[in-house]
């Protein structure tokens, strides 16, 4: 089983990949949004607007408990952001690239869809990898960070490009938008037609079957929400801390409180281009045992450390320069992956069968997608008693 580990930890980061690219267009493109609808707070509202759909969704899945397989629902997810990723082209094809208020609204819809897709895939995603091999769940956290770099690499390629020419943010964009409407696509087929037929995967299939029919037949209590969540509270917690935080700093605030500097447009690009780019880098370096971070205590007190970054953006934004305000997006992204990576792949303190690592995926992931939420909210302080930036 050894032999095909690596194809298919290969396939595994590109579905992480797949799983974010389509919400990590919206946030990188956000320059053309604020073109189009310069009195709508796009990146504010559009995530504001992702995040209920995407917590709403986790909880009736959570809630409603698991009786079968993930993948019928991981199916759904992909197939929802390619469909949406599609009627992007299509809204900005049809509307002309004019912003007008049906225009926003029937983009807040599409990025509602992305919200619901999205709590489809990545909670069943973890669960049915934690089933099977760390080094699965490695590289599917791992992919969602490659799309962020992914993303803002591209985005800075296009703006270079179409910068000087007509309506060249508007090309860039749906070049843009061509391009992950094209990796939601692959992602779709690989999941449905590739993924279940790698031989490591079918054997941790049938090892979950005959786990599921032995649970059945010896009657095995199945743990309640309450009991997993009991077990792996600290967790839950940090999850929910590392992205209240991340959030409410990215991206709102890289792109309304930083003011004015020498990069001028390609300013807020860059920051959130470093973000991304270090995000992506630190969810490989748990893959090395001897830098991954396993105990509790120790996540807990890196998690709570990074609530230094609120006094330090703030004092950064008010009087410092660029290159400062580069090194601590760098390092807030850096932080965000690392972080992330070694929560999700801590080992549990219970074996586990199929359907409580689905149960336990769910519920990790409600908790992340709390801490985002929590985070767009609170994202909305730093506007307080200020018009635009620092």
């Amino acid at each position: 089983m050894e032999q095909g580990k690596f194809g298919a930890m290969v396939v595994c980061c590109i579905l992480g990949v797949g799983q974010l690219v389509a919400w990590n267009t919206i946030l990188t493109i956000s320059d053309y949004y604020y073109q189009v609808f310069p009195e709508y707070h796009p990146s504010r509202v559009l995530t504001l607007v992702y995040q209920p759909f995407v917590l709403g969704t986790i909880f009736i899945l959570v809630f409603m408990g698991k009786k079968k397989k993930n993948q019928k629902q991981i199916a759904i997810g992909y197939t929802i952001f390619f469909i949406g990723s599609l009627l992007l082209i299509i809204l900005d094809v049809a509307t002309k690239g004019e912003g007008t208020l049906l225009a926003y609204i029937f983009l807040c819809s599409i990025v509602a869809c992305f919200g619901m897709a999205n709590a489809h895939v990545e909670g069943a995603m973890l669960g049915e990898l934690s089933f099977m091999c760390p080094e699965f769940i490695q590289s599917f956290v791992a992919g969602l960070g490659v799309a962020g770099a992914i993303t803002s690499a591209l985005r800075l390629v296009t703006k270079a490009v179409f910068d000087k020419s007509p309506n060249g943010l508007r090309k860039g964009a749906l070049l843009f938008l061509a391009f992950s409407t094209l990796i939601e696509f692959i992602c779709m087929l690989l999941y449905i037609y590739m993924f279940p037929k790698l031989p490591i995967v079918k054997h941790y299939y049938a090892k979950a079957e005959s786990n599921h029919v032995e649970a059945d037949e010896t009657k095995i209590t199945q743990l309640s929400n309450k009991e997993l969540l009991d077990q792996n509270m600290g967790l839950a917690i940090n999850l929910f801390l590392i992205y209240a935080l991340t959030l409410s700093i990215f991206p709102g605030f890289l792109y309304e409180n930083t003011g004015e500097h020498k990069l001028g447009s390609w300013y807020p690009l860059v920051l959130v281009a470093s973000y991304n780019v270090w995000d992506a880098f630190s969810r490989y370096i748990p893959l090395s045992k001897h830098l991954k971070i396993e105990s509790i205590k120790w996540i807990t007190s890196c998690v709570l450390v990074r609530f230094l970054f609120v006094p330090a953006f703030y004092f950064t934004a008010k009087s410092a320069d660029q290159g400062w305000m580069v090194l601590l997006t760098s390092l807030l992204g850096l932080t965000n992956g690392y972080l992330t990576v070694c929560v999700l792949a801590n080992k549990p303190k219970s074996k586990y069968n199929v359907l409580e690592t689905d149960a336990l995926g769910n519920l990790l992931v409600s908790f992340m997608l709390g801490g985002i939420f929590a985070g767009v909210c609170l994202g909305w302080l730093w506007l307080i008693g200020t018009k635009s930036s620092f």
